[in-house]
């Protein structure tokens, strides 16, 4: 079993996909950002999956230029992708973002995971609340919100898509199963597949045995190193793996171990931008 499960993990701060605060009303018509760098063909065409071992950075917090050799890059879906390079679009698809909660329990409160006490079950370490997969019907009520962004990110320009919280089920005090956040996963990859768009699993080693089931693409790794997984992410997915660590010794030992063949990074807690106090950013 994963330490995760007991263990905080640094997937990343609650704050990583506020930069739309001011925009959250438009969280269900999927329009957030989604026009404003429109580039993509009218149909979808085969995913192209991004290459492994490509020199990898980890933008979710803000956005900035990517250093000289970077690659790929994952970035927020209110960003705009980098031009010239392999962009995976974040979305928080198993959790409500906080300053997104109001959204959900105006338009989808059922969507809202609650506990026997019609308490909402929350995520205490990020501060979101749970969303709800326990249910077919719930399921595709989600699918259709989440699709609406899985959309913005095609439009603006983005090759791939990494949805969050994937392990939500391990936060919800046994009201949600692996097998409901699988199968919610299934719906969001046939979701980015129309859309002509790679899916990564972010996180989750436990489900790299559904992985081929599922349909994902690659995999987003945070502290794979850390928790001794990277291994399984790589037999998993051939190596294409774009790996985060936040600690010096669990990147020394990822590089060490997996620099010759994974996409590593180190970034600081909060993934800021250069210039800022605690930016980090460095590759093996």
């Amino acid at each position: 079993m994963s330490r995760h499960t007991t263990v905080p993990f640094h997937r990343r701060k609650s704050t990583a996909a506020a930069a739309a605060t001011g925009a959250v009303a438009l969280l269900g018509a999927g329009l957030l950002f989604s026009n404003a760098f429109a580039t993509g063909p009218a149909t979808a065409a085969k995913p192209v999956l991004p290459k492994a071992n490509a020199t990898f950075d980890y933008q979710i917090g803000a956005p900035y230029a990517p250093a000289p050799g970077v690659k790929v890059v994952s970035r927020d879906r209110s960003a705009k992708p980098a031009k010239g390079l392999y962009n995976i679009c974040y979305v928080n698809a198993f959790q409500a973002q906080p300053d997104a909660l109001s959204w959900w329990q105006k338009h989808h409160p059922g969507l809202i995971l609650k506990d026997k006490n019609n308490r909402t079950v929350m995520d205490e370490n990020w501060g979101e609340a749970l969303l709800d997969t326990s249910t077919t019907a719930k399921r595709n009520e989600l699918a259709a919100v989440v699709g609406q962004w899985i959309n913005g990110c095609a439009t603006s320009g983005f090759q791939a898509v990494e949805p969050d919280n994937l392990d939500s089920y391990q936060r919800s005090k046994g009201l949600l199963t692996k097998a409901d956040n699988s199968a919610f996963a299934k719906l969001i990859v046939q979701k980015a597949h129309a859309k002509g768009l790679a899916i990564g699993q972010k996180n989750t080693a436990e489900m790299l045995s559904e992985h081929t089931r599922i349909g994902f693409d690659f995999a987003v790794a945070e502290e794979c190193a850390e928790y001794s997984e990277c291994g399984s992410y790589a037999k998993a997915y051939s190596n294409r793996v774009y790996v985060i660590e936040y600690e010096d010794h669990s990147f020394d030992m990822a590089c060490s171990s997996w620099g010759k063949s994974l996409s590593i990074v180190q970034r600081d807690l909060d993934v800021t931008a250069r210039g800022s106090d605690d930016y980090t950013f460095r590759t093996c």
